[in-house]
């Protein structure tokens, strides 16, 4: 199991529900297309989970 996710944003946030939204900016992602490399742990899973329709994950070295 990966210790990192790299989390790329491929949808907009615009039209979003306001919770979809906040998770988006807690995650450090900001504008589509934007990649961020985050730690594997529950807390980020969640919120992962919450607005994956938005989200392309991978597994980072």
């Amino acid at each position: 199991m990966a210790t990192k996710l790299k989390v790329t944003l491929l949808r907009s946030g615009i039209n979003r529900i306001e919770p979809h939204k906040l998770t988006i900016a807690r995650l450090g992602l900001g504008k589509r297309g934007r990649t961020v490399v985050l730690p594997d742990n529950p807390a980020v899973r969640g919120m992962i989970r919450s607005v994956s329709h938005l989200l392309k994950v991978e597994a980072a070295e």
